[in-house]
């Protein structure tokens, strides 16, 4: 699990194909004092686990599906990265819940200066808009940031002088494609909406159906009946 707070930027030093997949290396300084092969490192927002590592460097295999879903297949060397290390149990969560589970990718549809900060807009899949809201949190190429607009396929975050000076969000610029991951509170939310719980005391959520048969469900009536 990863919090969002970029650790620091580092940059591809080469890429290997592996079947449909590739073999990354990826030239750091800062998390590299404790790092170890079976870690997680998040690269740009995708989880992946240290296969290799020494004072300079690390290597990740980037499989098939995360090259499916996500930016990696796209990298060359001499692109800088933003990097994170797994969070440490006892830690400040200072962003938001990543799990580093890339969900789909956007693409960058301005890129505006303002006085104090940047207005990052970047449109995605129509499909995934349940997954965002207003002052909701979203993770792009693994950055944590609060969406300040939402809207059906697009979204809008304010990107503070810190978060710009120290992260790759300002290389983006119109049509770059980025990573991005939805809330995971939002994703649970709906699937229990949807399958309700499987097992049948007291609180198990439920209704009944025309035909008199009882079927599973988080259904408006059963939060009504919860207090809710």
């Amino acid at each position: 699990m990863f919090t969002g707070l970029v650790e620091e930027i580092g940059a591809i030093r080469s890429m290997r194909p592996q079947g449909k997949g590739f073999r990354i290396s990826v030239a750091a300084k800062t998390i590299l004092h404790d790092l170890k092969i079976d870690d997680s490192v998040s690269i740009n927002g995708a989880c992946q686990t240290v296969v290799r590592c020494d004072a300079a460097s690390f290597d990740v295999e980037a499989v098939e599906e995360t090259i499916l879903k996500t930016t990696l297949g796209t990298f060359q060397p001499g692109k800088r990265v933003n990097l994170e290390r797994a969070l440490a149990l006892g830690a400040r969560l200072g962003g938001h819940i990543v799990q580093g589970h890339v969900d789909t990718r956007g693409t960058v549809r301005s890129v505006e200066e303002q006085q104090t900060s940047w207005l990052l807009s970047v449109e995605f899949p129509k499909e995934y808009a349940r997954y965002i809201v207003p002052v909701g949190s979203i993770c792009i190429d693994g950055v944590s940031l609060t969406a300040a607009r939402v809207g059906d396929s697009s979204f809008t975050v304010a990107v503070i002088p810190h978060t710009w000076a120290n992260t790759t969000l300002q290389e983006l610029s119109v049509g770059n494609r980025v990573n991005l991951e939805f809330d995971i509170i939002g994703k649970y939310v709906e699937r229990m909406m949807l399958y309700g719980q499987s097992d049948t005391h007291a609180q198990t959520p439920h209704e009944t159906s025309p035909s008199g048969t009882s079927s599973g469900g988080m259904t408006e009536t059963w939060l009504a009946s919860m207090g809710y």
